[in-house]
């Protein structure tokens, strides 16, 4: 018999949906896989796309984890400040297997100390502040360092949770899960701003330009706290 491996997603406020459904789509075939949706209270949490997400675990009545996932979104900084979230997180860690986000996720896991010293993705537009909080920012789309796993902007979620899979159950079971899925993707090119036409790199940043500032000089406030 399969023993059963605890999945934590943490669920909050404005969220980007596919930072979690990515990888709980991949992770849900995993032999034994039993996941479980976590935020304060039972509520629907609404997602940054509209999407009501619904937790079937509170923080008080989550069992210990093997594997927790932070997500991310816009809207992290009050997570970051969150006592009990960063509590909840710093206990699901001392025992967990593997402590993983995507996207943003990764700054909530470094404001409760659990990035200092390792290696760790973010979003790029986001990730150089993960330097504020003893991490060190490396631009891939899922970074690897010991029990840490943590990925770059959304979509690279999906890659992580393929990784994960490869290194707890093999590259066959990985690539059976892959083929099931149908996930090859064919890129337009360009998802980065490494590959971004210029033009294009900067309409985004045009757009993203407020909205950045602002978010920095949040998390830029809280590491100074």
């Amino acid at each position: 018999m399969t023993q059963p491996y605890r999945i934590g997603f943490l669920l909050w406020d404005g969220l980007t949906q596919l930072d979690m459904t990515g990888p709980a789509q991949v992770l849900s075939r995993m032999p034994g896989a039993e996941l479980h949706y976590v935020w304060h209270n039972l509520a629907p949490v609404m997602s940054d796309c509209g999407l009501a997400m619904v937790p079937t675990r509170t923080f008080a009545d989550c069992p210990p984890l093997d594997m927790i996932c932070v997500p991310g979104g816009v809207g992290f900084v009050p997570v970051m400040r969150d006592p009990v979230v960063i509590a909840w997180l710093r206990a699901q860690a001392a025992t967990a297997q593997l402590v993983t986000s995507v996207c943003t996720g990764s700054l909530i896991l470094a404001a409760a100390g659990l990035l200092r010293g390792y290696r760790a993705g973010c979003h790029w537009a986001a990730g150089e502040q993960l330097a504020l909080f003893g991490a060190e920012f490396i631009k891939e789309r899922v970074v690897i360092d010991r029990n840490r796993i943590t990925a770059g902007g959304v979509t690279s979620g999906i890659d992580f949770a393929f990784r994960v899979l490869e290194q707890t159950h093999g590259r066959d079971m990985a690539e059976a899960v892959q083929l099931a899925l149908e996930y090859d993707p064919a890129l337009l090119g360009g998802g980065t701003p490494a590959t971004a036409r210029p033009e294009i790199l900067a309409m985004v940043m045009a757009q993203m330009g407020e909205r950045l500032a602002l978010r920095e000089a949040n998390v830029a406030a809280f590491a100074a706290e």
